[in-house]
């Protein structure tokens, strides 16, 4: 896949090592991963919401480099981490999306006996933890975060509770939308469409009440602040246990949050950030998907399609007025997430190795607000696709953007780097030390295009790898988007005058240099997959 990849590397002139003997024996730095799910460009320096509240995560920013044009190289939970902690992109492992809940990374055929990122940490001699969501839900193999002294190294797994409940049992496990929706919306609805404050429900009636997404279990929301924690505060609070220890090695430590996740609920003070009569929509062109692709917009062809459902189940029940709430849902649960971070950061700084921790923020994928009459992930347009990515630690550089086109199968092999260790495999992504530590040189190993793959509706073998011609992908230079579905519609954008993707440039003569440039790259790259 390497090979695959180098086809688009800029020719670099070889830079002096810089390395001193001094470094060289310098102690290993503990890295901190924290992802979330779902978080599209809503923090400070993104071009997304304007209103978004991030101070922790703006804090870390300020201290570190913030990639401006950092990919999902699958934008939908499971291949993309799948992706992410191999190290693998989704064209070598065949791991697109198709039936994600049951198709499994870890009996995908090429997956399956390579050490995860956090294997190769604990092979040498790192102290491992994990908490939350790392891998998809329903997919964690808590083994493979296992330390050598035998320690389990995982805490909590990852719950998109609490969810309301009305007590009876045929919705014990999933809950039900809010009791103070209208009916219609209710009934045309699943627990992944919920969202508000959490609030007392005894008010709804004899058995309301807050349950578990998983178990089923109550979930106690009393009066107040008089509440059980949340699955991410929990998470938070393990992750800060674990910070507040001594080690005897430096230590790899994951923290796996859910929100901004469906269901969006957050307590009470994170809505009262964004009074519900001020909450901004995000941009929309009416009849925006009229030039895109068919396949994509008419025909709905990605494995997973929910994002015009959702969209329209908005627009029905409640309309504009209904998308101002969820916006003003997704962005309370945005500032609760980073409240989340800020208790990490927190303990991070009170130790006494702070200088020498690498922190890595990141998202799994991007989210859709309404743009194209979409409300989800998975699509190949940039509302997907691109996320958040903030680096900070030894030897980086603060307060800086970097523009170069990156992708989350690159973390692997910078983490590495900074531990000084190889990996059991060849990986696909680069690391991104030059870029961290010389953003300003704009120079490293890897190439100038992200390739990220939205998988189809087309038919595979669970125990085989998916076709790549059988997918639609989406490459991305630092100005250009270019997407390519799977029966040859294309789509073409230049961001530098349309950030929103609102005008198909594929029939404009003015690029026709650019996209035969693109169209050659990708035709490169599936022929040598």
């Amino acid at each position: 896949m390497k090979t695959i990849h180098r086809i688009f590397i800029f020719v670099l002139a070889c830079a002096a090592c810089t390395v001193s003997c001094a470094a060289e024996t310098e102690q290993a730095p503990n890295i901190v991963i924290i992802i979330c799910d779902d978080l599209n460009d809503s923090i400070a320096g993104m071009g997304g919401h304007p209103q978004a509240y991030t101070p922790n995560i703006d804090r870390l920013t300020a201290r570190g480099v913030r990639f401006l044009n950092a990919a999902s190289n699958s934008p939908i939970c499971g291949p993309s981490r799948a992706s992410l902690w191999s190290g693998l992109h989704p064209i070598t492992t065949g791991l697109y999306g198709g039936k994600q809940h049951q198709n499994r990374w870890y009996n995908n055929p090429v997956l399956k006996g390579k050490p995860t990122l956090f294997e190769t940490f604990t092979r040498n001699g790192y102290r491992n933890f994990a908490t939350g969501k790392i891998h998809h839900n329903g997919h964690e193999r808590t083994e493979i975060f296992g330390n050598t002294d035998g320690s389990r190294g995982f805490g909590s797994h990852p719950n998109f509770g609490p969810l309301p409940n009305d007590g009876k049992p045929e919705n014990k496990r999933q809950g039900v939308l809010p009791p103070w929706w209208p009916e219609a919306h209710r009934q045309n609805g699943g627990w992944g469409d919920g969202f508000g404050p959490i609030q007392d429900l005894s008010e709804y009636g004899a058995g309301y009440g807050w349950s578990m997404f998983y178990t089923g279990k109550p979930w106690q929301f009393r009066e107040g602040h008089n509440r059980d924690l949340m699955p991410d505060e929990v998470h938070a609070r393990e992750a800060v246990e674990f910070l507040q220890q001594e080690h005897p090695a430096p230590f790899l430590l994951t923290v796996g949050f859910s929100r901004p996740h469906s269901p969006w609920y957050a307590p009470q003070k994170y809505f009262d950030l964004f009074p519900l009569e001020t909450v901004e929509l995000t941009p929309i062109l009416e009849n925006d998907a009229d030039d895109c692709a068919k396949i994509l917009t008419n025909q709905q062809d990605l494995s997973e399609p929910w994002g015009w459902h959702k969209y329209q189940k908005i627009m029905k029940n409640g309309g504009e007025e209904q998308l101002r709430k969820w916006t003003q849902a997704y962005l309370a649960c945005v500032a609760f997430v980073d409240d989340q971070v800020g208790k990490v950061l927190k303990a991070i700084e009170a130790r006494d190795d702070a200088a020498n921790t690498l922190i890595i923020f990141t998202s799994d994928h991007g989210y859709h607000m309404g743009e194209k009459e979409y409300l989800f992930k998975f699509t190949p347009w940039e509302e997907s696709v691109r996320i958040p990515l903030v680096v900070a630690g030894p030897g980086v550089a603060q307060g800086v953007e970097c523009a170069r086109p990156v992708a989350l199968l690159d973390l692997y092999p910078t983490c590495i780097d900074y531990a000084g260790m190889d990996s059991a495999y060849e990986l696909d992504g680069f690391s991104l030390r030059s870029l961290l530590e010389n953003p300003a040189a704009n120079q490293w190993e890897g190439p100038y295009i992200s390739v990220a793959a939205s998988g189809s509706k087309a038919p595979f073998k669970a125990d085989q790898p998916a076709r790549a011609e059988d997918q639609h992908f989406s490459l991305r230079s630092e100005h250009f988007r270019y997407i390519r579905c799977r029966n040859g519609e294309e789509e073409f954008y230049d961001h530098r005058t349309d950030p929103h993707e609102w005008t198909n440039e594929i029939e404009n003569p003015a690029y026709k240099g650019q996209i035969q440039a693109m169209r050659e790259a990708f035709e490169q790259f599936l022929k040598d997959a």
